[in-house]
């Protein structure tokens, strides 16, 4: 039986990973982290028409009713608001099909698709590296397989080895999320309650606001709250921001949008669990010689998360190489994989950065692209 190592325990990596033990592949996963709670990487993902289909490509029936029930109620709204909450720009999607997910939180997502995978997933195990043995296989872990796939995303040991010159640059934003817990008193804005909405003054701050509203009580219906700048516009070196706890981010956040709306000056003033990222995006690579080892979602292409798409383009990951690999011999495979994995990859980063760029001009004045 072929047997397939994952570099990885998160989506695209844990969707691979439910993919490749239906179709009857001896998988195992290593990740570095202790155990299933996430590390501060945001809350609230979208979830798109690519996403959704690869997720029904992927998982057996139980798990994607489980990441389904697990979801949060679908929204309809896409808005840029000014700080008055006066709309600028909005859409709506009105005929969203109801077996659909718009969007999840990160935490309950990982929960669900570790479904039936606790023999397959190895906490605690970081990859350091790996060992290409004189039969042509992989060793890692003091396992061995016959491929390894790198979903370890945007530090990827995996691909430091494979790709030693492939470039992942900072964009030059940071972004500071937090939470805010959702219960009788809280007011929402009408349009933060629909979808996803974005508010800019125009001097290089924004934020994004969107609710979770689980579908089953699986958890805390919140509201996620993000600002995102230049460090220059925040007024603190990356060594300062990232030493502040999360009762300082809140402040920081609160000093930055002091003169909007009230309403959303409450909903900072009562959100909590802030923690900063660096926004990053990763650097075109041209196609290298297929081999028993490859990449997968941010371990490649770093996606910047202004085009709401690096989840997305994670799960189309997972799903092309699956695909590949129940219909061609391995290496094969592999390389029919890459053949579309790198161009969509690269042309979704784009698309994002010119995103960042139209939602703070002020902040990259068309640098970011």
């Amino acid at each position: 039986m072929t047997r397939i190592l994952i570099a990885g325990a998160g989506i695209g990596g844990l969707t691979l990973a439910q993919a490749l033990r239906r179709d009857g592949f001896d998988v195992a996963v290593y990740e570095r982290d202790p155990s299933a709670q996430t590390r501060g990487q945001g809350y609230r993902i979208h979830v798109d028409a690519d996403g959704n289909a690869a997720l029904r490509s992927c998982l057996p029936p139980p798990v994607l009713d489980r990441v389904r029930a697990t979801s949060s109620v679908n929204g309809d709204l896409v808005a840029t608001l000014t700080p008055a909450l006066e709309r600028v720009y909005a859409q709506t999607f009105p005929d969203i099909p109801a077996d659909d997910i718009t969007h999840v939180d990160r935490t309950t997502l990982r929960r669900a698709l570790l479904t039936g995978l606790d023999d397959v997933v190895h906490f605690g195990h970081p990859v350091t590296g790996y060992e290409i043995t004189p039969s042509g296989r992989v060793r890692i872990e003091g396992d061995e397989g016959d491929l390894l796939i790198g979903a370890d995303g945007v530090g990827s040991a995996v691909r430091r080895q494979l790709l030693p010159h492939a470039g992942v640059r900072d964009i030059g934003l940071r972004c500071i999320y937090g939470r805010t817990p959702i219960d009788g008193s809280l007011v929402v804005p009408e349009d933060f309650d629909r979808g996803f909405c974005w508010v800019s003054d125009g001097s290089g701050y924004g934020a994004g606001f969107a609710t979770v509203h689980f579908r089953t009580p699986v958890a805390e219906d919140y509201v996620m709250v993000t600002l995102v700048a230049t460090p220059e516009r925040l007024g603190l070196p990356d060594e300062r921001l990232y030493a502040l706890s999360p009762e300082g981010l809140q402040d920081l956040v609160a000093t930055a949008t002091a003169g909007w709306h009230p309403e959303i000056r409450a909903l900072i003033a009562r959100a909590g669990a802030f923690f900063p990222i660096t926004l990053r995006a990763g650097e075109r690579v041209d196609p290298w010689p297929s081999g028993p080892v490859t990449l997968l979602g941010d371990a490649i292409h770093t996606m910047p998360p202004t085009g709401g798409v690096g989840a997305n383009t994670a799960l189309q990951d997972a799903a092309t190489l699956a695909g590949s690999l129940r219909s061609a011999p391995l290496l094969e495979a592999v390389a029919a994989y890459e053949r579309v994995m790198l161009p969509r990859g690269f042309d979704t980063v784009e698309r994002s950065l010119a995103m960042a760029d139209r939602m703070l001009p002020s902040a990259s004045g068309g640098a970011l692209s």
